[in-house]
């Protein structure tokens, strides 16, 4: 059971890495260039993955295959603010989580600071001396019971699931009362607009957008797959949690999970990919550089933390199960984004 954990998590994880690095695609540089530049390529990458995540997910779900999707509840509050938190950390790193973790493999030094930062940043708000905010933060949840939309506490919710309580978590059909596929088929139109708008060209290396997008959203079902079938649990693509958990089996010999063999792949994906483009080079950074990968990565694990997930954990695998929780997030990790871009990079060019 073991070798088959390692092996489908690690062939799942260099796919991964492997799209990652061959398309440049991270979330950071998704929202950011939108601003910063006008360019929407990376975020057009994005939509389409998730468009077709959303799809495949709910197929396997439909279908049986897999036979319930995770869906995060809806903590609005937390959501809110560790969203908005994860965006700034993520301009502040110069890469997203999963970007932080694929750029380790083409060999970018600070990127290291920054996994660092996020694996401290995630314990101490987990498990150390911000523990009692985290509990504070996460306290009130919104849940669909049987009698509509409920605002309980995080008690309230452990009781009801001791209890099989008929409570849910609140999906943007739920919400509205109406079937799934009629929220997938107005998202599908509303990013098709989107990702068809602007122009198709092919870059000089590496994938266009448009094919890391497809590639990116068909290895995100195959994860959710895996991750069932292997993994015991439809956990998907994710990289908080992961982290952790890598960390663990390191230092302190916990058993590895199969997301952890997922975050080595990434890694082995990247450097095989960059190596084969004659992009792999050691690099490193000032001292000022440096250190804002660490308080980027401090500020990345604590927002992750509050608002339940990463750019990957909310933006791709939880949206794809219409999560409320997972849609919010993502606004509030744009937002964020925008308002670190813009101060770091906008405002001191206003000023010149």
């Amino acid at each position: 059971m073991f070798i088959s954990v390692l092996i489908s998590g690690i062939i799942i994880g260099i796919m991964l890495g492997w799209v990652l690095q061959r398309g440049r695609v991270c979330m950071n540089s998704a929202f950011r260039d939108m601003i910063l530049v006008q360019n929407t390529e990376i975020f057009r990458a994005y939509l389409t993955a998730l468009l077709i995540m959303i799809i495949g997910a709910n197929i396997l779900e439909d279908t049986g295959v897999v036979k319930t999707l995770y869906r995060q509840g809806f903590m609005p509050v937390a959501n809110i603010m560790g969203g908005y938190i994860f965006g700034i950390g993520i301009v502040m790193a110069s890469g997203c989580a999963s970007g932080i973790w694929f750029k380790i493999g083409e060999g970018i030094v600070p990127a290291w600071v920054s996994v660092l930062g996020f694996f401290i940043g995630i314990l101490t708000t987990s498990e150390g001396m911000l523990y009692r905010l985290y509990l504070l933060l996460t306290k009130y949840q919104i849940w669909l019971t049987g009698s509509g939309m409920k605002l309980l506490t995080a008690k309230d919710v452990e009781e009801a699931w001791a209890t099989h309580a008929n409570i849910y978590p609140l999906t943007l059909y739920n919400m509205v009362g109406v079937d799934k596929w009629i929220v997938i088929a107005v998202l599908g139109a509303a990013f098709l607009l989107f990702i068809l708008r602007g122009k198709f060209k092919k870059p000089r290396t590496g994938y266009a957008w448009y094919i890391s997008g497809v590639l990116l959203g068909f290895i995100g079902i195959a994860a959710w797959w895996a991750s069932n079938y292997y993994g015991g649990k439809a956990r998907g693509m994710s990289f908080t949690g992961p982290t952790v958990e890598l960390f663990r089996w390191v230092t302190q010999g916990d058993d590895p999970t199969w997301s952890v063999f997922l975050i080595l792949g990434v890694v082995i994906g990247s450097y095989l990919s960059s190596r084969r483009i004659g992009e792999f080079k050691l690099k490193s950074c000032g001292a000022n550089e440096t250190i804002d990968a660490f308080y980027g990565g401090l500020l990345m694990g604590f927002g992750a933390v509050i608002g339940g997930g990463c750019n990957i954990g909310h933006g791709l695998t939880g949206a794809s199960t219409l999560a409320v929780s997972s849609f919010v997030t993502m606004i509030f990790i744009i937002l964020g984004n925008w308002s670190m871009v813009y101060l770091k990079f906008i405002r001191p060019m206003d000023i010149k």
